[in-house]
């Protein structure tokens, strides 16, 4: 039978191309989706590298920001098993790419196999001659001073010198350092994917928010943006970085909630702010009690006065009155009755609130304006936005929006608020949301709050999904708080606090511990203020106010509290009490939390400190130093004592001190 030649397209790649790269990570979604970090965050990369035969493989890893042309490389190290890894750092805001590149070194190769050769070996002198041939060929294609160098290396495998000698100069590592420099790269694998890696700001790793309703900070009456200035003060005093307001625009007058969310308000209630939109405006206006545009660019110039950043509400809905539904009726669905569909959960009804359709004919029209909304707050000096209910909008919709900002303005900032299905979740993060909600609020036991914080830490979903903590919402109040107490707030704090390296707060409500609940088995806060003004006592004698300021004076002076993935839990014998560890990458800042889940009584136990981990060896003793109440404690071994009343301090927040002093650190031994 007559042989064929096979067809092309069986041949896609040169057949001596014969290195094989997989399993490469991180890779979300098969590279469908960016892996994001902030700006300094190390990027590491791992794959399977590996060839047939015994060949050396080189291997390499491939960046550059999406812009860039040429490739920086960084050299990858075998772990075992055909696993290989390298380690960049991402340095500047914006979009990169990387991959992964290897061939068969031959030189590598050779060096191995004249390793495993005896003196006495009768080949040697092939041997010796076939490398200085590899040298050779090197050289001839190589400029500048390592010619010469190449050529003399050469010369000796190939002179009259021992065995012994050339063995010690073709195995020194300098020879193969140098050959690697110049290696000609012949038949290289590349990985057949440009990965991406999305770059954000610091304050995407590391941030603490406060959120309040300007309305309410007035003494008497609305609040406006210039009576905001003294409770911009008491923020930054409490050390926090974020101020987050929720919608801060015209509210509606039809089917206007009352206070407590009755369905009839009365005269004076103020309604929702997520009810936007009235005669003097929509999503681009001001409420006019607040003040004006001007007004809120002082508001954020003000604020960055004290250190903070503003965050503002992005809640895409209407109320009846907004001028959208007179100018777009098109943009909403319609009842069979030919009324426009107000928002529904059954058996919940938002009279007051009309959502986007967003399957109309004019959908491009639409995204459109609502990218343009954000586009003006950006304008108006945002560069945080936190959005409600994203998962009730198109994830297409969000990829485009989210792309399309970011491209334009690279430091903006989202905050996904979907408290929802976590594949729902975990979609809107890839599609490009900086952080998201999560469900710590509803993790309350030891196991609930390991499993999920593992979860978060550990799983690949780590590569994407940034979480952000909260212990309370205007949204939500949980029963953890309703019936724990002042001490049940100061545990939640401290968990979200150190947990956590983003986190935030809805106060006043917070730091005066309001636990009422507007019925029993509800959530929702007596008095709410979504639906009406509160006067707060900042001055109240049982405020929080000063022990939130030092855990978060604790979290900005220690680096292992401002990263997610150091996080390590341990062993105590008493399953009321929690424990875990963050370490700096340079382990100069080890910081060992120990929290009491009951916010009644006192608890005990022996917590396990994994001596290794910690870098603590044999008997050496170690300082405890509790940065919460400033004492401090000689620890000796890794079985050690715990006790904590919540009526007295619910936790310790340690800062691991691993030399004790002796007598030989001072002048009198001798």
């Amino acid at each position: 039978m007559a042989k064929t030649r096979a067809p092309d397209a069986l041949i896609s790649t040169d057949g001596r191309c014969r290195a094989v790269i997989e399993n490469v990570r991180p890779e979300v979604d098969n590279g469908r989706y960016p892996v994001q970090r902030a700006v300094g965050e190390p990027v590491t990369v791992e794959a399977d590298v590996f060839v047939d035969g015994h060949d050396r493989l080189t291997s390499l890893l491939l960046y550059r920001r999406e812009a860039d042309r040429e490739w920086s490389e960084v050299p990858m190290v075998p772990l075992g098993n055909d696993r290989w890894r390298a380690t960049f750092q991402a340095t500047e805001v914006g979009r990169y790419r990387y991959t992964v590149m290897a061939w068969v070194n031959h030189f590598r190769s050779w060096c191995h196999d004249l390793a495993r050769r005896p003196d006495t070996d009768p080949d040697m002198k092939m041997v010796f001659l076939a490398g200085a041939e590899l040298i050779a060929q090197t050289a001839a294609n190589t400029t500048g001073r390592d010619v010469e160098r190449l050529t003399a290396i050469a010369r000796t495998l190939s002179g009259a010198i021992t065995v012994a000698e050339k063995r010690r100069v073709a195995l020194e590592e300098e020879t193969a350092k140098l050959m690697d420099r110049h290696a000609k790269r012949r038949f290289a694998t590349r990985y057949e994917k440009e990965l991406v890696l999305a770059v954000d700001r610091e304050r995407a790793r590391f941030s603490t928010w406060y959120e309040f309703f300007p309305r309410s900070c007035s003494g008497d009456g609305h609040g406006s943006f210039l009576d905001c200035e003294a409770r911009l003060r008491y923020v930054a005093a409490m050390g926090f970085d974020v101020v987050y307001l929720p919608p801060i625009h015209p509210i509606g007058q039809s089917f206007r909630k009352g206070s407590n969310n009755t369905l009839t308000a009365n005269p004076g209630d103020v309604g929702s702010p997520w009810a936007i939109g009235a005669k003097e405006g929509g999503h681009k206006a001001v409420h006019p009690e607040l003040g004006t545009l001007e007004d809120f660019r002082w508001f954020v110039v003000k604020a960055g006065e004290h250190g903070l950043e503003v965050a503002l509400d992005i809640a895409f809905q209407c109320s009846p009155d907004h001028p959208y539904v007179r100018e777009h009726p098109e943009w909403f669905r319609r009842r069979a009755d030919g009324s426009v569909q107000y928002a529904e959960n059954p058996p919940k009804k938002y009279q007051d609130i009309y959502p986007f359709d967003f399957e109309i004919e004019s959908w491009q029209e639409l995204w459109h304006e609502l990218k343009n909304v954000v586009e003006f707050w950006i304008e108006q000096g945002v560069r945080i936005f936190r959005v409600d209910n994203p998962h009730t909008k198109p994830f297409a919709f969000w990829e485009w929006l989210i792309g399309e900002i970011k491209r334009a303005h690279p430091d903006v900032l989202f905050l996904s608020e979907a408290f929802t299905r976590p594949k729902v979740m975990h979609r809107l993060s890839k599609l490009g949301f900086t952080y998201s909600y999560t469900y710590f609020t509803w993790r309350n036991t030891k196991r609930e709050l390991t499993d999920y914080f593992t979860e978060l830490t550990r799983l690949e979903g780590r590569d994407y999904f940034r979480p952000h903590v909260w212990p309370n919402t205007p949204d939500i109040l949980n029963e953890y708080l309703q019936f724990g107490g002042r001490p049940a707030f100061m545990v939640r704090l401290v968990l979200a606090a150190t947990l956590a390296a983003n986190y935030g707060i809805y106060g006043p409500a917070f730091e005066l511990a309001e636990g009422r609940p507007r019925e029993p088995g509800s959530e929702e806060y007596l008095d709410s203020e979504k639906y009406q003004l509160r006067q707060w006592d900042l001055d109240r004698p049982d405020s929080l106010r000063d022990f939130i300021a030092r855990v978060n004076r604790i979290r900005r002076e220690n680096p292992a509290l401002q990263y997610d993935w150091n996080l390590h839990f341990h062993a105590v014998d008493n399953d009321k009490l929690i424990c875990y560890s963050k370490a700096s990458e340079d382990r100069n800042d080890i910081i060992l939390v120990v929290v009491n889940l009951d916010p009644h009584h006192r608890q005990s136990g022996w917590v396990e400190v994994p001596l290794d981990a910690l870098d603590i060896h044999g008997g050496q003793s170690y300082q405890m130093h509790d940065l919460l109440t400033d004492a401090r404690f000689l620890w000796n071994g890794p079985r050690n004592y715990i006790e904590l009343d919540p009526l007295e301090a619910p936790a310790h927040i340690f800062r691991l001190r691993r030399r004790v002093r002796s007598e030989h650190d001072f002048d009198y031994f001798m």
